[in-house]
């Protein structure tokens, strides 16, 4: 398959994308519509409560985005009918049957169009609230495919997972799905209507205990890392993802699937632009925070390897996926988009590209000040995270106990709100060390397959240029250095 053709795949398509105002699906719409001005249509699933709001959202938080500057260059007034024509918002809820899609006309017009459905719903929070993260990630992802089966011309279900679904699994992660109810824990296993029976019957329980909203929200939040754990997943949010992939896999009947697992997110890598991002993702909270000066410690192992992948990568290597199996029908359903196994990165060239780029170019804090850095310290175990805690807070707790004594409140308050800080410290590094030693490596053969069958079809470099989703074309240093710390500088810090 020649690239060419994959522009040709996207031309008079018509698109169901949802979870449209998340990072990566913005950054799918923008390819989009930037390579293929004739693509028919891309409808849009919005969480609002009418046309009119999802219309707002899809202004403020899609289109208005800096990530589009490229094509409000290339269309200048036009833009905005151009939009209009090929972009239709659709107010709507994921964790609803039918999408949530009150508008019957509306619904049914989608049912004859759509081509290609892709699923980018999801909350990422690692500790989401369980009912929450079971509604949008598990039974959301159901939802998809419920609508997906009735669109009359579907030729295909595209479903964007993680990699992280795998658990704490070490070695040489495979692109294989997962036996349906299998847990990872021993014997465990997974009845996913089990689990809703046993979110309902909590949530019962604190309304008729009359719990307070944040109540409900703490305990919820401890409950879906409660049944993550005890079935063999670290965090909520990679145990919701896991079921909603075995729902997939084993309810698809004749349904084309294909399941994409990217590894850790970060900014583009060179389209539209170089360096844009959206939020503090995963791996950026550590450098945000060292930049600042918030982080004086970095907790890893000396042998664990970051798995990272620009944006544009992943979606480079999401339409090359789409355009091959639309042609063909292949085995394979799964594709691991990550760098891990060919261009590996560890934790510690983070540590030292971060204390490098902010001690050239500090940040500057609220008074005008620069922010000087210094190394900081790296942790290598739990172990040594805990005694670390424990020596840097060991004065102030006894200063509260010296106020204890004499009663002073201003003292007392500042116990607290050290207290608090400790904890959230505490519960943050808990939430990540599954991540901060983790010590598998993601297998890519699918996606080197795309790669290769590229590799040797097309002939113009621009092309391969243009959908390129290669890791081992990355120079870290250039990347981190030059662009991505940087991209988080100018749109998030």
């Amino acid at each position: 398959m020649d690239l060419g053709s994959v522009i040709e795949f996207l031309d008079n398509k018509t698109i169901l994308v949802t979870g449209a105002t998340g990072y990566l699906a913005k950054v799918f719409v923008e390819k989009v519509l930037r390579v293929q001005p004739n693509v028919k249509k891309l409808y849009l699933l919005l969480r609002a409560a009418d046309a009119n709001s999802a219309m707002e959202r899809l202004n403020k938080e899609v289109i208005g985005k800096d990530l589009f500057k490229v094509l409000r260059e290339r269309y200048g007034a036009s833009l905005n009918s151009f939009v209009s024509e090929k972009m239709t918002p659709i107010p709507g809820d994921i964790s609803r049957e039918d999408l949530g899609i009150k508008d019957s006309n509306l619904r049914n017009e989608m049912l004859k169009d759509i081509d290609v459905v892709i699923n980018f719903a999801a909350t990422t929070n690692f500790d989401e609230r369980y009912d929450v993260a079971l509604g949008i990630n598990t039974l959301g992802a159901l939802h998809v495919l419920n609508f997906a089966k009735k669109c009359l011309k579907i030729r295909m279900l595209v479903h964007v997972s993680t990699a992280y679904v795998c658990g704490e699994d070490t070695g040489l992660i495979l692109e294989k799905p997962f036996p349906m109810g299998e847990g990872k824990k021993g014997n465990s296993k997974i009845d996913i209507e089990e689990e809703k029976k046993l979110v309902q019957e909590k949530l019962n329980e604190l309304e008729s205990e009359n719990a307070s909203e944040k109540e409900i929200t703490a305990i919820m939040k401890d409950f879906g890392i409660e049944r993550a754990r005890a079935l063999g997943w670290p965090n909520t949010y990679v145990f919701t993802k896991a079921m909603a992939e075995m729902l997939l896999v084993h309810m698809k009947e004749n349904l084309p699937l294909l399941i994409i697992r990217p590894t850790m997110i970060t900014s583009t890598y060179k389209q539209p632009f170089p360096g844009w991002i959206e939020g503090v993702r995963t791996i950026d909270s550590v450098i945000v925070g060292y930049g600042k000066r918030k982080i004086t410690c970095f907790v890893s192992s000396p042998r664990s390897i970051l798995d990272v992948i620009p944006a544009d990568m992943v979606v480079n290597g999401i339409i090359v996926a789409m355009a091959t199996r639309y042609q063909k029908q292949s085995s394979e359903i799964i594709y691991q988009i990550g760098s891990s196994l060919r261009n590996p990165l560890k934790f510690s060239n983070i540590h030292d590209f971060a204390y490098r780029y902010f001690s050239a170019n500090p940040w500057i804090d609220k008074e005008g000040s620069p922010v000087k850095i210094g190394k900081g310290i790296v942790l290598s175990s739990m172990t040594s995270f805990h005694m670390y805690m424990a020596v840097c807070f060991q004065l102030p707790l006894k200063a509260f106990e010296l106020a204890t004594i004499l009663v002073l409140k201003e003292y007392q308050d500042k116990y607290r709100l050290l207290d608090r800080k400790v904890k959230l410290v505490q519960r943050l590094v808990d939430l990540y060390k599954s991540y901060l030693f983790f010590e598998g490596i993601f297998d890519d053969t699918n996606l080197e397959k795309l790669r290769t069958e590229a590799r040797l079809r097309s002939l113009e470099v621009e092309e391969m240029d243009e959908f390129n989703f290669d890791p081992t074309t990355i120079d870290w240093e250039d990347y981190m250095m030059g662009v991505h710390i940087p991209g988080l500088v100018k749109y998030t810090m």
